[in-house]
């Protein structure tokens, strides 16, 4: 079955997630995502994470796709216009492509070229509107697209931990109507806050996958606590970071913790190891995935 497949049959889905190497080498990446070969549903390939300057997302989809992976290429409206964005739906599509996970994109000004000029000609909300439009045979002005129309599985992200949350899943509802197929959320430490982000959206049918993010020290989930919005590390896993002795196996187990209780309210799990692709398969293997 395919991750359209499974999403449509209800499924409990597993995805993990793969950065592209800041050069052309892909071996590594690909040897990463053989460790999990058959042990998720779909591996997201980051389009210029952070807004860092890297391979593009679409080439190593296509080579996941290639080795009989099934990737889901994300797309950020941040450095590609309108024309380009649309280009690029149809590209993914030609090679085969299906799952699209669309986000807006961090800004420039966060990566490695902050003197980058940002386009954001659409949101994620219009670009799902456009790759919905796409599949009826038209492009965004209404033009008839040749051939046969692109078939896409759009995915969308949500952030449980926004504060205020009302904005957050409004915008959740329009990328609903505008075409999004499934979410992946931003990382989940917090059960309590994530139970109340799923108690203002029991109207919601759309399948949520609950994101996690490895911890790699105390030090990064301070870091977060400070400057990713929407994103609370509690004291206790601080803590746990800062007094143990073996930093890979305390991670594993946190990530573990949370994913068991995450588990029965939610559609699927995403991980996404921030470089430790390594450590994924024993995720999996301590949380019962």
């Amino acid at each position: 079955m395919t991750f359209k497949e499974k999403l449509q049959a209800g499924k409990f889905l597993v995805t993990s997630e793969v950065g592209p190497a800041k050069g052309i080498q892909t071996e590594k990446l690909l040897e990463d995502a053989e460790l999990i070969r058959n042990r998720v549903d779909a591996i997201n390939v980051t389009d210029l994470q952070s807004s860092v300057m890297r391979l593009g997302s679409l080439a190593v989809s296509f080579l996941l796709k290639q080795k009989g992976f099934e990737p889901i290429y994300q797309l950020t409206c941040r450095d590609r216009n309108r024309l380009a964005l649309q280009s690029d739906l149809l590209s993914a599509a030609a090679l085969g492509i299906e799952n699209v996970l669309i986000l807006t994109g961090d800004h420039p000004a966060l990566g490695d070229h902050p003197e980058a000029k940002p386009v954001f000609d659409l949101d994620s909300v219009q670009l799902l509107q456009v790759a919905k439009r796409m599949q009826e045979g038209l492009d965004m002005k209404g033009n008839k697209l040749e051939g046969n129309s692109p078939k896409f599985c759009l995915g969308a992200v949500v952030n449980p931990g926004s504060d205020p949350l009302e904005p957050q899943i409004m915008k959740m509802e329009k990328k609903i109507a505008a075409g999004a197929e499934f979410f992946q959320t931003q990382a989940v430490y917090d059960i309590r806050t994530f139970e109340n982000f799923l108690s203002k959206i029991k109207h919601v049918k759309t399948p949520v996958m609950a994101g996690i993010v490895l911890l790699k020290s105390a030090g990064m989930a301070r870091y977060m606590n400070k400057n990713v919005a929407g994103v609370f590390v509690p004291d206790n896993l601080i803590k746990e970071m800062e007094e143990t002795k073996d930093k890979t196996a305390t991670s594993i187990e946190i990530a573990s913790r949370l994913i068991k209780e995450l588990k029965p309210m939610c559609r699927g799990i995403h991980i996404m190891p921030i470089g430790w692709d390594k450590v994924v398969p024993k995720v999996l293997e301590v949380s019962g995935l």
